[in-house]
Parts: structure tokens; sequence; C-alpha cells
């Protein structure tokens, strides 16, 4: 199971780099026609601020166990996240992504639901546009004022974080912002390959930057940069879930990969002292039947 998750963690490491040079170009073009109306006094729905009531929290788990405390910790961050919630006097509902957050959500009736949804083996865009539809509709009808994105960042085979991004309102300039109102944005992948080594299994990191096209600062665009700017920024959405899928997934490859290494460690050890322990009571019996032959011989003479 091992080499089985290895190999889906170097497709799903795949999936998010070969994503990024359409998120990054993206990013690009919002923020070129963001610099261009900089005195325009525009209106975006999706980047609207306004005084937070109700906040809808996306939670994204795994689909499996055997991974781990991978889901345990996005679940203990969600359930972190909602007391500080109720601490602050908001109103929160929760949209549950995976089959393990939907059983855990289903078994407490008190935390406020919107929708369960199920992910795939592979995360797709149609599946981020059934997220984004939800979260969209939720935000432009007012029904909740802030959504936030509760995912597991992958940082390498033994290490992953469960981190809460700022999903909406968007940010015009097209960065990832977190709860505080940092933004950052990820400039490089950490690409994991899984090789032999003298006979030993051993991984190799490379840091891969997707190379992408620079923008003319005279570009000029033919539609009016208002209408560009409200159609990029539902796609940019989607593509911002749908690499928190990929994240996810990712991570929850590696945690699945190295809780499989650990069993397997834990099995020879466990082989090992077992073998241990069989040899010392066989020798012993044979000891005690070497001595109770000598101990007859003895007698007889």
């Amino acid at each position: 199971m091992k080499l089985v998750a290895a190999a889906k963690v170097r497709r799903a490491q795949e999936a998010v780099v070969n994503g990024r040079p359409f998120s990054e170009t993206l990013v690009e073009v919002l923020y070129n026609i963001n610099e261009q109306l900089q005195t325009e006094d525009i209106d975006v729905p999706l980047t609207n601020v306004r005084p937070v009531k109700k906040v809808a929290l996306v939670v994204v788990t795994g689909d499996r166990g055997l991974c781990g405390g991978f889901n345990n910790q996005i679940i203990k961050k969600a359930e972190s996240r909602i007391s500080e919630l109720k601490d602050l006097g908001l109103d929160y509902t929760v949209i549950s992504v995976g089959k393990k957050g939907n059983s855990y959500f289903q078994r407490r009736p008190y935390i406020p639901v919107d929708k369960f949804l199920e992910g795939g083996a592979l995360p797709t865009a149609k599946e981020a546009q059934a997220i984004a539809d939800d979260v969209f509709s939720l935000f432009i009808s007012e029904e909740v004022d802030k959504v936030e994105l509760l995912y597991t960042k992958f940082v390498s085979l033994v290490k992953s974080d469960p981190v809460i991004h700022t999903l909406l309102p968007l940010s015009p300039k097209g960065e990832i912002c977190d709860v505080n109102g940092n933004c950052v944005d990820a400039a490089e992948d950490e690409f994991f390959r899984l090789t032999t080594k003298e006979g030993k299994l051993t991984l190799e990191r490379d840091v891969v930057r997707t190379q992408t096209v620079e923008f003319s600062p005279i570009l000029q665009f033919e539609q009016d940069p208002v209408q560009i700017l409200d159609a990029l920024l539902p796609l940019y959405l989607n593509s911002q879930i749908l690499r928190a899928l990929q994240e996810s997934l990712a991570s929850e490859l590696a945690a699945r990969m190295s809780a499989m290494s650990n069993a397997t460690d834990n099995a020879s050890e466990l082989k090992r002292n077992l073998s241990m322990v069989y040899n010392r009571q066989r020798q012993a019996k044979i000891t005690g039947e070497i001595l109770e032959i000598v101990a007859g011989a003895n007698a007889l003479v």
C-alpha cells in the first residue's frame, strides 16, 4: 500500500503543478485589469467587503481512512475555528467536502451544515465548480458575508499543515488571503519523486517554478475591464477551490504512504520480537528435553 500511495502522490503532485500555468496567468490578468481600474469606482459582487455577521466554512476532508491523523487534524481545525466564531458572536454554516467530514458532521446535528459533498478519486473542475456554485450563491444572496476554505496544505511527504484561507470576498489582485487578511500566494512548488538508491527507497526533491508570460504595461482590452473582471473572478474562484482539493488529496496520499510505512516497520518489529520469543521458548524446551534424557541415562547406570 505504501508503493501504491507513493505512485498516487506523484500523480497528485503532477496535477497541482500542471495547473499552475493557468492559475498564474489568470492572476497576471486580474492584476493588470485591477491596475487599470484603480481610478474607477467599480462594483464587483465577489470583491465586496461587508460587515461580517455569518461565515461559511468549506471543510475539505478525505474519503478514506488508514492515513494517520490526516482527517482528525482538519476536523480539529474546523472545530477550533467554529469555537472562535462562537466567541465572536458570529453565526456560521458548514459545507462539508469528503466522506470522513460528512460522517463526522452528520453525527453532530447541532452543527449547522449547508451541504454535504463527496470528492472523487482525482479532483476535477466539475467537482470544484459544484462547490464554487454553492458558495457563490450563498455570498451573492448575502446569506453569508464571508467564506473560508479549510484544507490540508501539502508541504512534504512527511508534513502537511491544516490551513484556513479566505475564499470570499476575493482579492481584486487575485491573491490568496488567510483569515487575518494577510495575502500570500505560492511562488514555487516542491516536487517529490520516489526512487531507489543502493537498493533502498529514497526521496528526491525538486523545486519547480512555473514560467508565465509577462503582460505589457500598455496592454489594451477590447471589452470593458469590468466585464472581463466579472467573467474572470468566478473562474479564479473555481481554480482556487480545485487547487485546494488537489493539495488536500496529495496530503492525504502522503499521510497514507507514511502511515503504511510505519505500519510495515511496526509489523517487522513485532515479527522480530515474536520470533525471538518463539526461539527462546523452543530452545528452552529442547534444553529441558536433553536434560531429562541425560538424567534418565544417569539413572540407569
